[in-house]
């Protein structure tokens, strides 16, 4: 990106709108004493901030984001952020290191620019998968991301479908961690059948959001114990299905997809123990080559996911269906800034 590159420049919306039970300004002009949300978005996934402003009945905040010609990052609030709430959005999205140290960037200029509380809103949390050490000399990026954030001036942090929770106690602050379940299995509930369908968990960490799936839609449940190559990375040995799958349409459920790899061969797996149908549902779909390949020729039958990072055209497949996330993330920006409960958006789905 040269010095044009695209911005996030907008006009700041005005009200409530959108907002109910507001307890103060969402945007414009505050009186003394009145709480002022601000709302701000890199430049990794603009569509995204402007459906979630769109549901506060907002704008995103005029910035002036761009890069310098040796890649170093510029930016700048084109008004005041003074005393605000701010809430500023990125989505870590491919280049990742470029948009972790844009939204990094942004969180200084807000503290500096005497901010009353910041927000970091990372629909997917970058680096989530190094959340311990699985052998010696190995880094715990997780925790060093929640550092970052923290010594660049963060207060709060909100993402969705952290890797593993304990992810939330490694940043020195409130963390909102919002559930994709709900957006995704509304959509799934009306085209299963309980008693022909099981939840299938890729790997025994994720056996227990694979149960709240059984509990909502009343279904079976099943695992995949799968080992994996420690010397190759996104490479699986072995899958052993537990459960029961003969005959029954399978729902493979997984916080993210990657290179496709795990789920595709995991979709084989339950084919192989006599599945007839196989339905894959993930909240990041990250999709680094050859991800979009092995989906489109797997014989999965249908890919459900959510718009927490962006996917673009040649990232698209027929088998492919995209749900948003932006209400849940609007509703759970309104619930923090009005000091209202985040846990109450889940409260149905725990």
């Amino acid at each position: 990106m040269d010095d044009t590159a695209r911005s996030t420049d907008g006009t700041t919306g005005r009200g409530m709108t959108g907002v109910p039970g507001g307890k103060g300004t969402m945007s414009g002009k505050k009186a003394a004493g009145e709480k002022h949300l601000m709302f701000i978005s890199g430049r990794a996934y603009p569509e995204l901030a402007d459906e979630v402003a769109r549901h506060l009945g907002i704008e995103v905040t005029p910035t002036k984001l761009h890069d310098f010609a040796n890649g170093e990052i510029y930016a700048r609030y084109l008004e005041s952020v003074r005393g605000s709430d701010a809430f500023v959005i990125q989505s870590h999205t491919d280049p990742i290191n470029t948009w972790v140290m844009e939204q990094l960037i942004m969180v200084d200029a807000l503290k500096r620019a005497s901010a009353k509380r910041i927000t970091v809103v990372m629909p997917f949390f970058g680096y989530s998968r190094q959340d311990k050490k699985g052998r010696g000399r190995e880094p715990i990026t997780a925790r060093l991301m929640a550092d970052l954030f923290k010594t660049a001036g963060a207060d709060r942090l909100m993402s969705v479908d952290l890797h593993t929770p304990q992810i939330q106690g490694f940043f020195d602050g409130p963390v909102d961690h919002l559930f994709a379940m709900p957006v995704l299995h509304g959509y799934l509930a009306d085209k299963l059948d309980p008693a022909t369908t099981t939840i299938v968990s890729p790997d025994t960490g994720r056996v227990r959001l694979a149960e709240r799936w059984a509990d909502q839609l009343g279904t079976a449940v099943a695992f995949i114990h799968k080992r994996r190559d420690l010397d190759v990375a996104n490479q699986v040995k072995v899958h052993e299905v537990v459960g029961k799958v003969r005959g029954r349409t399978c729902v493979l459920i997984d916080d993210m997809i990657d290179t496709g790899g795990s789920i595709c061969k995991a979709a084989d797996a339950l084919y192989e123990q006599g599945a007839t149908n196989v339905i894959v549902a993930a909240t990041h779909a990250i999709f680094s080559d050859p991800a979009v390949d092995r989906l489109k020729n797997s014989r999965i039958s249908e890919v459900v996911v959510t718009n927490t990072l962006p996917i673009p055209g040649e990232k698209r497949f027929d088998k492919l269906t995209v749900l948003s996330i932006a209400p849940l993330l609007a509703r759970a920006i309104s619930e923090v800034f009005n000091d209202g409960s985040v846990t109450s958006l889940f409260e149905g789905d725990s």
